[in-house]
């Protein structure tokens, strides 16, 4: 398709629909610095002949989808904490071995298997931290969310308690 086609000829899948209307909207939105109100977005998809019951609907499947992007995002930087912890303790400890090494014979001879031996575990554990696709993933995220929403309820639930008991 070339830019000198008349309007009546051109036409668009809906996956080019989507895509030139998200670019239009974040340059109107750039252009502006402003946010859109839900009566703007109502409006959009009135003039795009969306109704107002699938705006609700796509609306809530994109705050479920947000919220499990916020909650990927929260589990990824947990994970990398956790990792740098990891790696920090691997550094201390192979640091001491070979000073002691040192130390007690003047060459480094024996803590070098150690070292090494520790690189590899360390290695394993770059590995699965920055593997985030898979089935192992998936499962730690799941574990992770599990945990993570039990001890949401479970604080709710004590902070309710306790405004109770102030009361």
């Amino acid at each position: 398709m070339t830019a000198f086609e008349p309007n009546s000829l051109r036409s668009y899948s809906q996956e080019d629909v989507h895509r030139i209307l998200q670019l239009a909207i974040a340059r109107q939105a750039d252009d502006q610095d402003k946010d859109f109100s839900y009566e703007q977005l109502l409006e959009i998809a009135t003039e795009l002949q969306i109704s107002p019951d699938n705006l609700k609907l796509a609306e809530i499947d994109w705050r479920s989808q947000h919220n499990e992007l916020r909650q990927r995002q929260a589990f990824n930087t947990y994970r990398m904490t956790k990792f740098k912890k990891r790696a920090g303790n691997y550094a201390i400890v192979n640091a001491f071995l070979l000073l002691i090494d040192f130390v007690g014979g003047g060459t480094i001879t024996w803590s070098l298997y150690l070292l090494l031996f520790c690189s590899l575990a360390l290695g394993l554990d770059v590995w699965n931290t920055f593997q985030t696709k898979g089935e192992e993933y998936e499962m730690a995220f799941q574990r992770w969310n599990r945990k993570h929403q039990i001890k949401q309820t479970i604080n709710s639930f004590v902070n309710k308690w306790f405004k109770a008991l102030q009361i």
